[in-house]
């Protein structure tokens, strides 16, 4: 028992030193170092330009939940009470983007929406106009980008929360003759209120994170995100502590709302009889060639992101399609030194820092549900911290901390180095590794342990021979997603890389910037193809997973 204290104790300490600590330091630097004053805090009060980034980020968040919901609640509906051809293979389809690294999804759009891309120039060729028809940029084309991969969330709640209703309390508003739009107003939409409210707070949050999409397409638009990025390459520093402090404050506060509203989910959310039937629609072939038009559009971005992959450099320029298809940019990517570092950086940072969350996660699971620790609450919260803060909240935090060389203080220069990027991924998957571990122990039968223990089973023999088996697929899951997050990582990795350890989305960006678009698309495309890859490989025996486990943001 003393073992158990001291390791929970320890490891309490990590991960304080890990999380907290370094938001402590940039709170502190906001308020001027050794000789703490408001003055920046005042400072950023009577700039108007950081209240407007400030507004920007709260009413796109506000706007991306509404447009999400729009989408995502009625597609739940049509696809968990209604049957009809390809009814499964659709449903899985319509998730799909939010498998996806969020820059990958960004240049998509860009490839086939922007003034460049396909659709604008078919347009310029009908109508023989020799500019534009638009520009994706602002904060429209944030909002169509957010729509599209955030709309998920409502999908994936509204549907697990209708398919553990009780069809009783329906059946019985329909046998006192409620029509069935006032049994879903007062009936089925209050049963799911858990369930929509979060994935609004899931939606709010993560669009307050985004960082991709206002950084590549928002044009002069700023939101927090990007303000504090430009504001620490404008050499503001103080500034972007400060702003850095406003962020985590609305994201804390959300973390806070959205655990409540968890609670409130768990508890509302239990099955009581028979789960809703669904019913056969008479125009299913309809909805399903509706359903696959759909998906269609869900897919044409990437599929246009692999077109541009192959087109050579400087070939398209005018015309609607590209006139010529080669394997240039794929020879260029896979047969020069320079190019492939990004991809060997990617992978093993990745596969590091995926490793050490597995570890640190299930240690904290484990100390907290076996051990029955003191300090379960505690590992707990720290484990949920860097999921609710935006990326660029903690990266710029890390490199508060980890800039300095005070060993007596805990802090060491790591900035500049090979170990600040997958660092900084550890922390980032924490909430990811350990929410699957927690979940899958709290579903794990002690008595299994317990029977082996009878057995003459030791400690380690238990662990490894009965409990890690078991939660193999909860793991799993949590690995999957969080080497997919580390992979694709965009909003972290342009804070702390260096050239040397550049990971692909840093390549990415740097390829647009050199007017190299068929590169930055052949590493977009097989960013994607590691990412899917890595889910189908672990994510599909994540069955024992969490359904809530948090998602990547970037």
């Amino acid at each position: 028992m003393k073992r158990v204290r001291f390791s929970g104790a320890l490891l309490t300490l990590l991960l304080a030193w890990l999380v907290c600590y370094p938001l402590l330091l940039t709170l502190a630097e906001a308020l001027g170092g050794p000789h703490w004053t408001l003055r920046h805090f005042a400072e950023f009060g009577r700039r108007a330009d950081e209240w407007q980034a400030l507004w920007a980020s709260i009413w796109i968040s506000l706007a991306t939940v509404v447009l999400s919901a729009a989408i995502g609640i009625p597609l739940a509906f049509l696809f968990e009470t209604a049957d009809f051809p390809g009814r499964r293979v659709l449903g899985t389809l319509v998730a799909l983007p939010v498998v996806l690294p969020p820059l990958v999804g960004v240049l998509a759009f860009l490839f086939l929406y922007g003034e460049s891309g396909v659709v604008a120039r078919f347009v310029q060729s009908v109508t023989h106009s020799e500019e534009p028809p638009w520009r994706l940029s602002g904060p429209g084309a944030i909002l169509l980008v957010h729509a599209y991969t955030m709309f998920v969330y409502f999908y994936l709640f509204t549907r697990a929360g209708l398919a553990r209703l009780d069809a009783a309390f329906s059946e019985a508003a329909a046998s006192l003759g409620a029509a069935r739009g006032r049994i879903l107003r007062r009936v089925t939409l209050p049963l799911l209120r858990p369930a929509l409210v979060g994935a609004a707070l899931l939606t709010f949050m993560t669009s307050l994170s985004s960082f991709s999409a206002p950084y590549l397409i928002g044009g002069t638009f700023r939101v927090m995100t990007t303000q504090i990025v430009f504001s620490r390459l404008n050499g503001d520093t103080e500034m972007a502590m400060v702003e850095t402090v406003a962020l985590a404050a609305i994201a804390l506060a959300g973390l806070f709302f959205l655990q409540k509203a968890e609670k409130r989910r768990g508890v509302s959310g239990a099955i009581r009889g028979a789960a809703p039937t669904r019913r056969r629609l008479r125009r299913g072939g309809l909805v399903a060639a509706a359903g696959w038009v759909f998906a269609a559009i869900l897919l044409l971005p990437h599929a246009m992101l692999l077109l541009v992959s192959f087109v050579p450099p400087g070939t398209w320029t005018v015309e609607a399609l590209p006139p010529a298809l080669s394997f240039s940019n794929w020879t260029s990517v896979f047969s020069q030194t320079e190019r492939l570092r990004p991809i060997v950086n990617s992978l093993w940072m990745a596969t590091v820092s995926t490793a050490a969350a597995i570890a640190v996660g299930f240690a904290a699971a484990w100390i907290a549900v076996r051990g029955r620790s003191r300090f379960a609450p505690f590992l707990e919260s720290l484990l949920a911290i860097p999921w609710a803060l935006p990326g660029t909240v903690f990266a710029v935090a890390l490199a508060a901390a980890f800039s300095v060389h005070a060993p007596w203080a805990g802090r060491f220069v790591l900035v500049g180095t090979a170990a600040i990027l997958p660092l900084a991924y550890l922390v980032r998957n924490l909430p990811l590794t350990g929410r699957a571990a927690f979940a899958g122990l709290r579903q794990l039968d002690p008595a299994l342990e317990e029977a082996a223990a009878s057995l003459g089973a030791g400690r380690a023999r238990r662990l490894i021979r009965v409990t890690l088996p078991l939660l193999r697929p909860a793991l799993a899951a949590g690995a999957a997603i969080a080497f997919i997050t580390s992979l694709g990582d965009f909003v972290v990795s342009i804070v702390l890389y260096t050239f040397d350890t550049r990971p692909i989305s840093i390549e990415i960006l740097s390829s647009l910037r050199m007017q190299e678009t068929g590169v930055g698309a052949a590493y977009g495309v097989l960013l994607a193809l590691l990412s899917g890859a890595s889910f189908l490989l672990f994510g599909t025996g994540g069955a024992g997973a969490d359904s809530r486990t948090p998602t990547p943001q970037g």
